[in-house]
């Protein structure tokens, strides 16, 4: 007996995700040549040798086994210390768990809090896994509207607005992907209140926390709203560590709980000699020196690029006080969309830039322009990038 050939479907929240325009335009630009990518972010520098000299150390001596699904202790302890001496922050090494990287404790914190018939706040423009999380999760999703005369902030007046009985946690991202906007502490204070009084969470992700200019400062969610906030970390930006997926959450005691279950199933635990280098990243002041020559090293091409674009035709850039990136307007007379504008940019100077509708609807009529590139190599792209434009 002849058996009819099975036709299989995939689950149908998978086609609910969208891939990443970010890496759409990284992916086409690598097929063609002489092209210079502003586009994704990622610290051109390597990792600190201190750093790698650990993991090599661990190693050889034996790190190479299961750890606790949470972490490795003494790991969970170095976070809980580093909170301590830069924040005067007290958390619970129970509270802890090492993730990879800083998209595991966002999904985690999507999957274990929401569900069907919740809400979730996000920011437009807004980093582009927030969407796709709340989406996995059968979350509903709200955008709160970032506004170029608000600095990119989230106003608290407008988050209140939005807040019914539905909203389960509002999204937030300081210093800011994509627009490098940072928080002054009165707008966390005030949102740190709104999460108490109305019993949302916060899902805070930091991961920029340390590339700040112009006197900016950072004011961790996690220390005006402890019971309320999901703080979400990595090791990728700030150690310039991308490829060792390495980050950590920092939850309330009944949302950790669930996430660490989570955890388990999806990785197990974070590669054990990795997170023996975290603790030398962590402790090590050699580590912190190359962090602080990393932030110099920014600083002085953030100077460049808006130099560069304020020379421009065309474009106008809105000037960044944290993070590695330039968000940048597009002439509305142009009359080209952002997707359009970044496609011109390629094809007519060899130059990657992330429309900024990548990020959210209000990105349309901005690009990204990411600053993590070799001085030499922005000088090169803001030349071509000006070159082209002039010819408009």
């Amino acid at each position: 007996m002849r058996y009819k050939k099975r036709k299989y479907f995939m689950a149908g929240r998978i086609n609910l995700i969208q891939r990443s325009k970010i890496r759409e335009l990284f992916e086409k630009a690598s097929k063609m040549e002489n092209v210079i990518s502003l586009g994704i972010g990622e610290p051109d520098f390597d990792t600190p040798e201190v750093i790698k000299e650990a993991a090599k150390r661990a190693l050889d001596e034996g790190y190479t086994h299961y750890t606790p699904n949470a972490g490795i202790p003494e790991f969970r302890e170095a976070i809980a210390e580093y909170y301590r001496e830069f924040y005067k922050v007290n958390i619970d090494v129970d509270n802890i768990l090492v993730t990879a990287g800083a998209y595991e404790a966002t999904y985690l914190a999507f999957e274990s809090i929401l569900e069907e018939g919740d809400d979730v706040i996000i920011p437009d423009p807004a980093f582009v896994c927030y969407v796709e999380d709340a989406k996995v999760a059968g979350a509903g999703i709200i955008r709160i509207p970032l506004r170029e005369e608000n600095q990119f902030k989230i106003d608290p007046d407008e988050l209140v607005e939005l807040i019914t009985k539905r909203t389960r946690m509002i999204v937030i991202n300081y210093p800011n992907n994509p627009t490098g906007a940072t928080l002054d502490k009165e707008t966390v204070k005030a949102i740190a209140q709104i999460a108490e009084d109305y019993n949302i969470y916060i899902l805070s992700d930091e991961p920029y926390e340390h590339f700040l200019y112009e006197g900016a400062k950072h004011y961790p969610m996690i220390k005006y709203a402890p019971d309320n906030t999901i703080l979400a970390n990595s090791f990728s930006k700030t150690f310039a560590m991308t490829g060792w997926r390495l980050g950590f959450t920092v939850a309330p005691s009944q949302v950790i709980k669930d996430m660490i279950k989570l955890h388990a199933y999806i990785i197990g635990n974070v590669t054990s000699f990795i997170q023996i280098a975290g603790i030398t990243a962590l402790r090590d002041k050699r580590s912190w020196e190359a962090v602080e020559h990393m932030r110099k090293i920014y600083a002085e091409r953030r100077k460049l690029v808006l130099q560069y674009l304020n020379e421009m035709p065309h474009v106008k850039p809105f000037k960044p006080k944290g993070a590695f990136y330039v968000w940048a307007k597009i002439d509305p007379e142009l009359d080209m969309s952002s997707e359009d504008f970044a496609e011109w940019l390629l094809e007519n100077a060899g130059v990657v830039v992330i429309p900024g509708t990548a990020f959210g609807k209000r990105g349309e009529g901005w690009i990204r322009i990411s600053y993590a590139t070799k001085k030499e190599q922005l000088i090169e792209a803001m030349e071509r990038m000006k070159k082209a434009l002039e010819k408009l």
